[in-house]
């Protein structure tokens, strides 16, 4: 980064918000991806800047400089990611939103609220707690991450099954493209329910993972508040009961907030990295299912119907947990399932098929784990179809990629696909599964998306070579 291009930066912004110290231009080059192994490392970092505006408007002036000079910009929200969407490979500016978190209107007539997207959901559901009546439903397993950012990966997690993922919550959006012009795609502040009126930008935003522009405000739906929550473990002996047993509840109009399969030794493993005990022992794994209704007359006969359903598909004794002490204990295991193995987590592939074929995928890859003598934790959103692969250190004392490892990625994807499926549900292309993206799309389609890239920006600085590679 040439001196005059961080004195002209220091210029829109301050001395005090323009950062070139390498330790702390590192902090914000990394993400949580796996980088130590050697996937993805972030370089140079010396001749990175990182930039913090406060304002919309200074966002715009930082893009404008930054298309004028052909310098490539990596947008930076709450360092969630998990696909390598914001680690520099060239000299970059890191345009970190983290002061844009002031901002939080909740219009009660609307059901919505408007965030800066700094914002995080730790904050935003903070401010909500204090209004008992609506709340936001969507819960991507780390509290730490920004709306923005959640807008602009379509942040999923397990609660996904009722109400769907960010793509489903955002009413509208205001963005600076990477040319430097404010946008809001005719969203008229997110407040309108309908709007037919041309191409829907918006939503093409949502997922873009940081390529197409940068998101500065997102107005969200709020839903109204259900009163009444509980959890049920229900244990199998075989977990393609489990899977059979997920369409019937959904089938029979019961419609819960997540539905999750864990594997017995998995989940106890998990348990006693936290110090604490899973409530169940027995069985080959447990359908972990959340429930949320308005009434305790509703939420019982919805436990009764999911019970009667799984005991026809061969379940267990079935467990609910209905005090809040009791949810959050079982809450807390399920959240520590990444946590308990992620220093020897090599990649963790999110592949996604139609929940019919969930089960048949996690036999192959069963036989892919036997193949390759491989450690390989799965856990599946059983009613979307999401399953997460851990592929693992081969040997946890020595740091290194497995040789198989290429090779056991490959078949994994080729399965997914071969089931109806996608390379990824949740975490997005990215750098990481650029190559895989050409196994799911066509060349025609491929040339659709590096088209729509060059649209929104010419000359290709925003998040350069994520997702595809623009000539």
């Amino acid at each position: 980064m040439k001196k005059e291009h961080v004195a002209e930066l220091e210029g829109i912004l301050g001395e005090k918000w323009v950062d070139t110290d390498p330790e702390r231009v590192l902090s914000y080059g990394t993400e949580w991806t796996i980088e130590s192994y050697g996937l993805v490392s972030p370089k140079p970092v010396e001749d990175c800047v990182v930039v913090k505006p406060r304002e919309e408007e200074e966002v715009s002036q930082i893009m404008k400089f930054a298309n004028e000079n052909s310098i490539p910009v990596l947008p930076k929200g709450g360092n969630t990611a998990l696909a390598a969407n914001a680690i520099p490979e060239e000299p970059s500016i890191i345009l970190v939103l983290e002061r844009m978190n002031e901002k939080i209107e909740i219009d009660e007539t609307n059901m919505t609220v408007t965030c800066e997207a700094g914002v995080t959901l730790e904050s935003l559901l903070e401010v909500l707690s204090e209004h008992d009546q609506l709340y936001f439903p969507l819960h991507p397993g780390d509290e730490g991450a920004q709306i923005g950012g959640m807008a602009i990966m379509n942040a999923g997690g397990v609660r996904a099954v009722r109400d769907g993922v960010m793509r489903d919550q955002i009413r509208g959006m205001k963005a600076v493209l990477p040319t430097g012009e404010l946008v809001d795609f005719g969203n008229r502040d997110g407040k309108l329910i309908k709007n037919n009126a041309g191409y829907d930008l918006n939503q093409l935003m949502i997922g873009s993972e940081g390529t197409l522009g940068i998101v500065t405000e997102v107005t969200l739906d709020l839903k109204p508040e259900p009163d009444h929550t509980a959890t049920l473990i229900i244990p199998f002996e075989n977990r393609n009961d489990a899977f059979r047993a997920v369409p019937e509840i959904l089938q029979a109009g019961i419609m819960p907030l997540a539905v999750e399969f864990v594997q017995r030794e998995q989940i106890l493993a998990t348990a006693e990295d936290l110090g604490k005990e899973w409530p169940v022992t027995e069985g080959a794994g447990d359908l972990m299912i959340i429930l949320a209704e308005s009434s305790e007359d509703d939420l019982f006969e919805a436990a009764a119907g999911i019970e009667n359903i799984c005991q026809e598909h061969n379940s267990l004794n079935t467990l609910m947990a209905d005090t809040t002490k009791e949810e959050r204990e079982l809450l807390e295991i399920r959240s520590h399932f990444l946590p308990a193995i992620e220093d020897d987590v090599v990649d963790c592939p999110d592949i996604t098929v139609p929940r019919s074929e969930l089960g048949e995928l996690m036999d192959r890859l069963d036989k892919l784990s036997e193949k390759y003598d491989a450690e390989m934790p799965l856990m599946a959103h059983a009613a979307d179809g999401n399953l997460h692969a851990f592929i693992m250190l081969e040997d946890p004392e020595v740091e290194e990629i497995p040789d198989y490892y290429e090779d056991l990625k490959q078949e994994m994807y080729e399965a997914t696909l071969d089931l109806g499926g996608t390379i990824t549900g949740e975490h997005g292309v990215g750098v990481l599964r650029k190559k895989q993206l050409k196994m799911q799309y066509s060349e025609r389609e491929i040339e659709i998306m590096k088209n729509l890239k060059k649209a929104f920006d010419p000359n290709n600085i925003l998040s350069p070579n994520r997702i595809v590679d623009v000539d």
